[in-house]
């Protein structure tokens, strides 16, 4: 194997390793890592009603502060989605709402980046295996077409958990993104055939997470994908 492949593969597993272990473990000295995604202007902690002096002692105290908290664009959507997460807190012991949205939206900018780059390796560790089936066969028609894809993520402008539940021996949490981001798509030739790399854009979607809650493997995998409106998700498959 040439030695630059070689590299490259070490970089991505290390990648990998990092970020199973953000969205999945809670170490105490991480536990307040400011969000990297989230715009300057979302992060409004003004509200009088909820109080941030210190943080809940609870993971259902935290829920309820986080749900309580009314911005638009980052927290819990709904009530019915903030009783399933108290149920996945009851179910399991070590979940962390605040630390699962930050690691969530750091998964996301890197799914979908390393979907256009073609990169396997990454997705694989990421997704569960039939929306990895759907990535590999999306990415297999773009090699066989000569075509290749560069997707940057700018910023995530909104991350709101819109549905959580727990369904047998698993836990699932819906999230609900909504990103700036730049694409182009090139053939062979490298003529570009759709997007534009200085264009930046609106992309909405919505992802389903979810892990064995008594797994001693701390990853939550992605287990679907959907655009937010018809024809919206266009740089990603389809997955539900």
């Amino acid at each position: 194997m040439p030695a630059d492949l070689i590299v490259y593969a070490l970089v991505a597993a290390g990648l990998v390793f990092w970020l199973r272990n953000i969205l999945g473990t809670n170490h105490e000295e991480e536990s307040e890592r400011p969000n990297t995604y989230i715009s300057p202007e979302s992060t409004d902690t003004s509200r009088p009603d909820v109080d941030r002096s210190e943080k809940p002692q609870s993971a259902e105290q935290q829920i309820i502060a986080l749900a309580d908290d009314k911005r638009s664009d980052y927290g819990v959507d709904n009530k019915t989605a903030e009783n399933g997460l108290i149920d996945i807190a009851k179910a399991d012991r070590d979940f962390d709402v605040e630390f699962f949205l930050q690691g969530a939206q750091d998964a996301f900018a890197m799914i979908v980046e390393a979907f256009a780059a073609g990169d396997r390796i990454a997705l694989k560790e990421l997704l569960a295996e039939e929306v990895f089936k759907a990535f590999d066969g999306a990415i297999e028609e773009r090699e066989e077409k000569g075509h290749t894809q560069v997707t940057d993520i700018h910023a995530i402008r909104k991350a709101m958990i819109t549905k959580a539940y727990v369904q047998g021996k698993k836990a699932f949490i819906t999230v609900k993104f909504t990103a700036d981001e730049s694409s182009v798509t090139r053939d062979a030739e490298g003529n570009t055939i759709a997007g534009d790399p200085d264009r930046v854009t609106k992309m909405n979607d919505i992802w389903t997470f979810g892990r064995e809650i008594r797994s001693k493997n701390p990853a939550w995998l992605v287990y679907e994908t959907r655009g937010d409106i018809e024809d919206d998700n266009d740089l990603i498959p389809d997955s539900h």
